[in-house]
């Protein structure tokens, strides 16, 4: 594929680190990420006109950054519901969001840390196929982005969703999802962000802005 040529060195370096340095398999999952992107975002870009919907929900946040320098993103599954998802709508606001956090990572670094805040979270925001698309997007077309993804404010009945999307998971993914209880939330988020990049609603000083 000749537009493999307009993939940069740092993006060959994180499919490699993704498929443990087996050329064969990363060449493989670089050619299936540059169709995919090609026929996604045909424009190279995903328009935020194309998501309007989505982002009116106000799903997801941006904060400040980690210790390390990374993005912090903060996501509320509370506010979506599965009842009135449309799944190519969904698909194309998981693309903007995914380029917007990798657009604000800095020179240095190449992965971002995640929130994910499941606080009021019920049966009508479960949507199992809705979370196995993102995470399939995210470790197929985003390898070696997320540096760590905390899961806090869990409900019991998420994590029975959680043992149906979980199989989809790649082992290397899997691991960056850290379930942290309401005892250690805020020892937690604190080793994580200094008091000046941790959100206001945790106890820290960083406003929070919606991803438009």
């Amino acid at each position: 594929d000749p537009h493999v040529k307009e993939v940069d060195n740092l993006t060959l370096r994180r499919f490699l680190r993704a498929r443990g340095h087996a050329v064969g398999k990363a060449s493989a999952m670089l050619l299936k990420f540059v169709a995919w992107r090609r026929e996604a975002v045909p424009g190279g870009v995903m328009l935020a006109e194309l998501v309007r919907t989505e982002l009116s929900h106000e799903m997801a946040y941006m904060a400040g950054a980690d210790r390390a320098g990374r993005p912090v993103m903060l996501a509320f599954p509370a506010k979506h519901f599965s009842a009135t998802r449309d799944m190519a709508g969904f698909k194309r606001y998981v693309v903007y969001l995914f380029d917007a956090m990798c657009a604000r990572i800095p020179r240095g670094q190449e992965k971002f840390l995640c929130v994910v805040d499941l606080k009021g979270w019920g049966y009508a925001n479960c949507d199992v196929r809705a979370y196995i698309a993102a995470i399939e997007i995210l470790q197929s077309y985003y390898p070696e982005r997320l540096g760590k993804a905390l899961m806090i404010h869990v409900p019991y009945l998420f994590m029975k969703a959680w043992k149906v999307v979980q199989p989809f998971i790649d082992a290397n993914t899997r691991d960056k999802f850290v379930f942290v209880d309401d005892k250690s939330l805020e020892e937690t988020l604190r080793r994580e962000m200094e008091d000046g990049q941790l959100p206001e609603m945790y106890g820290g000083k960083m406003p929070i802005v919606p991803l438009e």
